[in-house]
């Protein structure tokens, strides 16, 4: 059932990505622009790792790459919530705003609780989460400035009073991944310990 579930997640992810992808094409939108979007990266990225879960054996570096997509779709759920609810959508489908922004947030960390990581995560393992966050950061500040189109009102200095308050907002929501990143470290790590030693008893 767990594995049925997750390849039903993962196809519904990368149809509502798809189908907002047509629409958005046929707007005449930048599909570079569409694929700058924190959310559909992340949706994107968890929707492969539930389908590797579906298709493959754990492997350690599977379960990493499961951690850091966990991470992402919490930050993503949490900052839709707190930044975004009330902000204007666009084209946005309401069924795939659904999924992108409710639905596959509360899935994914309750694929993290029913599977828990098999080896302990070490703190360490944390800074692997704040690579693609990071890297996706200096990109869309560089595009930005360059282009003058942001994804997000709060990345753009324009809208927020400045590069100080996109700052803040910057620092706002690594912290958000920090807490994020620890949280589930010590909840996966409880759990996968319980799990390993009721197997072995």
């Amino acid at each position: 059932m767990l594995t049925l579930t997750r390849l039903i997640l993962a196809v519904l992810t990368l149809v509502a990505i798809g189908q907002q992808l047509i629409l958005h094409v046929a707007a005449s939108y930048s599909v570079l622009n569409f694929f700058s979007y924190f959310t559909n990266l992340s949706n994107i990225f968890a929707a492969l790792i539930l389908l590797l879960s579906v298709f493959l054996n754990r492997s350690s570096s599977q379960e990493l790459a499961k951690y850091a997509s966990t991470v992402n779709m919490v930050v993503v759920g949490l900052v839709f919530a707190i930044l975004l609810r009330n902000v204007d959508l666009g084209a946005l489908l309401p069924w795939v705003n659904f999924v992108l922004h409710y639905l596959m947030p509360v899935a994914v960390v309750l694929n993290w609780l029913a599977a828990p990581p098999a080896t302990k995560l070490r703190p360490k393992h944390m800074l692997i989460t704040l690579v693609f966050p990071t890297a996706y950061l200096v990109y869309v500040l560089v595009r930005g400035a360059s282009t003058g189109w942001y994804p997000y009102p709060f990345l753009n200095p324009a809208n927020v009073g400045g590069y100080g308050a996109v700052a803040a907002y910057s620092l706002g929501i690594t912290a958000t991944f920090l807490i994020a990143s620890w949280a589930l470290l010590v909840i996966g790590n409880r759990l996968g310990s319980s799990k390993r030693h009721n197997a072995s008893a």
